[in-house]
């Protein structure tokens, strides 16, 4: 009984020894959740109407043992720099570019940028100057949907022509399909906490005008734009893995 026990005992530790891998001796798979932060800088169409944003988010993928890498991500734009933003609101200000409440006081209007990417990644790892086989330079394609538009905060909405549907009519809506690169340098450490990765990012976007109709311009815009945006972008990473012990005592 003793001797089925231990061999069956050594079976088991044998499987487990394979199912579980060593980041610093082997190509391994693992599946990654990730946060990201980038700050971007804004190119093409964007760039004549906002300024630099941050972009946060996360995501998920799948690294092969080939270091292949395949995934998807969502972030979340921001910013606080619209340009011509007295323009803008322009048709219900004063001569001096105020808001009115309506019991006849200067409003406070505070204009934003506002958007979201999401889409599907796919990558490569070249483990060239890397500590091990899972670490290295890293590409990726990204394919996706950008939006973005102006947000307008009117406190305790006292603006009428700020209110419900008519707000829209000034937040240029716009969206369409974008196109990402990423060229970075991925980080996988022998400790599960400390894998990430950083570099550069460039994203196109060919995106229209979604409203209707602008009262700011007073027309339509039905004009096909060329959105870019420039960033670093940073990830810190916790990867799914059964890590190999040490060693087997029996």
């Amino acid at each position: 009984m003793k001797k089925i026990i231990l061999l069956l005992a050594f079976i088991f530790l044998s499987y487990q020894a394979k199912t579980q891998v060593s980041v610093k001796d082997s190509c391994i798979f693992s599946t990654m959740l990730y946060a990201t932060y980038a700050y971007q800088l804004p190119g093409g169409d964007l760039a004549k109407r906002f300024g630099g944003n941050s972009s946060v988010g996360g995501g998920v993928q799948i690294k092969t043992k080939k270091n292949w890498l395949f995934g998807a991500e969502g972030n979340y734009l921001f910013g606080i720099k619209v340009k011509d933003e007295f323009s803008i609101l322009s048709n219900i200000s004063t001569s001096d570019s105020f808001l009115i409440t309506t019991d006849g006081q200067y409003a406070d209007v505070f204009l934003s940028e506002s958007g979201f990417a999401v889409g599907l990644k796919a990558g490569k790892i070249f483990p060239v100057f890397g500590s091990n086989p899972n670490s290295g330079i890293m590409v990726s394609l990204q394919p996706g949907f950008l939006q973005h538009k102006i947000k307008i905060v009117n406190p305790n909405n006292t603006v009428p022509p700020l209110r419900g549907d008519y707000k829209k009519g000034y937040d240029e809506l716009a969206n369409g399909i974008s196109l990402t690169e990423f060229l970075g340098y991925m980080y996988m450490g022998n400790k599960r906490l400390v894998t990430f990765y950083a570099g550069f990012e460039f994203t196109q976007a060919f995106t229209k005008c979604r409203r209707e109709y602008n009262f700011n311009t007073m027309t339509r815009d039905t004009e096909q734009k060329y959105d870019f945006l420039y960033s670093f972008r940073f990830g810190w990473i916790i990867p799914l893995y059964k890590r190999a012990p040490k060693g087997y005592y029996y």
